[in-house]
């Protein structure tokens, strides 16, 4: 027989191949089924080890789509709207047309800022007079000063600057954060927003939601003006049972809510709870000593300053420190409609410190390179008096200008990017949209903004919706 045909003879089908005695079929499907029945009782062994990990704990690290400068994020939420010309963009042009009407201001006339500004730094960066910690540290920073959003209302520029989203509750910047990447410790929250008492802020929780992301994405909320870690992070500790007592107790409801979910319906809010009750139980040997202040250093603490605002940034340290993957702080009080003169200088000073050593601390422990600190509002203010100030103007709303800092993380130093209006009207060179603005924080954090996606409702949704750019102009 030649070559050929002994190749077409021992691969050609036969009649026995199509055919099985009763004895081989039961041998072939009874091993099949004894397999499937091993990987049940051997459990994640046969399992891929990365898979088994992320079933058992969503809140484990993840690779990014790329290798992400930054790490983790500070976001400074500056509530309230600062403004723009009374803080980082300077308009001497306004002086010349001081008391006159500029068109499309509503009649207002217009104000020049009553602060004095100054070149800083090797960069030359104007500063307002307000800054003067913060002016010290410009080469740090990318001054972004060409932002704008789409409505002047602060409940929902609000709610937009922190979800995407002008009227559906979606979830927020942190959540998708964490959901893409996962957190470095799993004894505290990946996501974690710091807030002043005295109320929530505009647009309420929807601010440190996940929405439809599964309820341990959403954001923890600590109140920190209350004092002791105790008093912030309350009810973590069960005072009537054991740890042991309290494990059993948890995996209890989580075999509940499985059953539920299974026979019944998925209930998000109920599986949220459950996350929470879950998180805090982790919680109890980590959260007292990272929000204990009080164990920095008494020179440390004078650094940030004795103040809420010097508190919540040096808490904000400490979260990164241990592996927080998304800390945001509330820097509320900045809707100066009137007498902004004496006003935004006492708002200023809150934070001017207190972020000046932030940057300077995070530098000195080699995390300002890994970490993407953010400041700014969700709009700025227009550069007429508003007619409502009277003898004591402030500035209205304006959703076309604003500014918005980012340092460290992969952003340039000492770099100015866009521009406004001779009289800091409007964005009119490299314009940043709030999407434009988000897809650049993922992009930073290894993430390409159009396939980080969640499928929902049978649509795959995305923080930056259908819009955004990366801002390739202010990456180092």
């Amino acid at each position: 027989m030649d070559d050929k045909a002994k190749f077409f003879s021992e691969h050609s089908a036969r009649p026995d191949d199509f055919f099985v005695t009763r004895r081989q079929f039961l041998n072939r499907f009874g091993m099949g089924f004894g397999a499937l029945g091993l990987a049940g009782l051997m459990g994640d062994g046969l399992l891929n080890q990365a898979q088994a990990e992320s079933e058992l704990s969503p809140l484990l690290p993840k690779k990014p789509h790329f290798t992400g400068k930054a790490k983790q994020v500070i976001h400074i939420f500056a509530q309230g709207a600062p403004s723009q010309v009374d803080t980082f963009d300077p308009k001497p042009h306004l002086e010349k047309y001081a008391g006159q009407s500029l068109p499309g201001m509503d009649g207002g006339v217009a104000m020049p800022s009553p602060f004095k500004f100054k070149k800083h730094g090797k960069s030359g960066i104007e500063v307002s007079e307000v800054f003067p910690h913060l002016a010290q540290h410009v080469d740090e920073m990318t001054v972004i000063r060409s932002m704008f959003t789409d409505i002047p209302a602060h409940e929902v520029a609000t709610t937009f600057m922190n979800t995407g989203s002008l009227r559906l509750a979606r979830p927020c910047l942190g959540s998708w954060a964490v959901y893409g990447l996962g957190t470095e410790n799993q004894n505290m929250p990946g996501f974690i927003s710091l807030r002043p008492g005295g109320g929530l802020p505009a647009g309420g929780t929807q601010n440190w939601q996940s929405a439809f992301l599964p309820g341990v994405y959403q954001g923890s909320s600590i109140n920190t003006t209350l004092g002791s870690p105790e008093e912030m992070v309350q009810h973590i500790k069960n005072s009537y049972v054991s740890q042991k007592e309290q494990r059993r107790q948890l995996d209890l409801v989580k075999q509940l809510n499985e059953f539920h979910s299974l026979n019944l319906q998925k209930d998000a809010n109920l599986e949220a709870r459950i996350q929470a009750f879950e998180i805090a139980f982790k919680m109890q040997t980590e959260a007292t000593d990272a929000f204990n202040y009080f164990k920095e250093p008494v020179a440390m603490r004078e650094k940030y300053g004795n103040t809420p605002q010097g508190r919540q940034l040096l808490i904000a340290r400490r979260l990164i420190e241990r592996g927080v993957r998304f800390v945001q702080v509330w820097a509320s009080g900045w809707d100066h409609h009137q007498d902004i003169e004496e006003r935004l200088p006492q708002r200023a000073r809150d934070i001017d410190q207190p972020f000046a050593a932030l940057i300077a601390d995070l530098k000195e422990r080699g995390l300002l390179d890994s970490t993407l600190v953010i400041w700014g509002g969700e709009f700025g203010r227009k550069p007429v008096r508003d007619r409502n100030g009277n003898d004591t103007p402030g500035r209205d709303h304006n959703n076309q200008a604003f500014t918005t800092l980012m340092v460290g993380g992969g952003v340039k130093r000492g770099h100015v990017y866009g521009a406004t209006d001779e009289i800091g009207a409007k964005a009119v060179e490299n314009r940043v949209h709030v999407h434009d603005l988000h897809a650049t924080i993922l992009h930073q954090l290894g993430f390409d903004h159009t396939k980080l996606t969640y499928r929902y409702n049978g649509r795959d949704f995305r923080l930056t919706d259908v819009a955004g750019n990366v801002v390739k102009g202010i990456l180092a």
